[in-house]
């Protein structure tokens, strides 16, 4: 395989590019059967709300076509992405609480078509993009099931905090979070 060349998009580059990070949310998730079909339409309804928050970031890895890549946003507490969710982890809450305004990151998505997984590719967009950013705390979301994923991110030392519920019929998410210094 070719060698990975990684690199940060701006909010306008993302959004032109929404047609390919679509396609590779597909080709990333295919392979998910527990999961069912991913839905590029979901996906690009996600995308289209997460390119709308406060300092959004992204990093993608490309070799030279587009393999994988990382985007998220920092939060606050009040008024902010963690309103959408009826309960959150008293561990997440104290981070919150500690790390004060904007000094948490959402990681929104981390995808990485199969055929470059455990080569350290989302390991890296992972690094790349949190250290760009520069915030002590960053959390995501995992489903409860997803044994794969989980092993990944705590591999690359994050920690389970809890189970967030999002308001709603939507099914709860592990939040995982990863301590850094700032």
């Amino acid at each position: 395989m070719a060698e990975v060349f990684h690199r940060r998009l701006s909010r306008w580059q993302a959004e032109d590019k929404r047609s390919k990070l679509a396609e590779l949310y597909v080709d990333a998730y295919r392979d998910r059967a527990d999961a069912g079909a991913p839905d590029p339409v979901a996906f690009l309804e996600r995308f289209a709300d997460h390119l709308q928050q406060p300092e959004f970031d992204m990093i993608v890895a490309n070799d030279p076509a587009l393999v994988g890549c990382a985007y998220g946003f920092r939060i606050t507490r009040e008024g902010s992405w963690l309103d959408r969710f009826a309960g959150i982890p008293r561990e997440l809450e104290e981070l919150v609480e500690v790390t004060g305004a904007r000094q948490l990151f959402v990681v929104a998505e981390l995808m990485v078509l199969p055929a470059y997984r455990r080569r350290g590719v989302g390991g890296r967009l992972l690094d790349q993009l949190l250290t760009r950013i520069g915030v002590p705390v960053a959390v995501v979301l995992v489903d409860p099931g997803d044994t794969e994923t989980q092993g990944a991110f705590s591999a690359w030392g994050w920690t389970k905090a809890g189970v967030m519920a999002p308001r709603g019929d939507a099914k709860p998410q592990e939040a995982w979070c990863l301590r850094r210094d700032a």
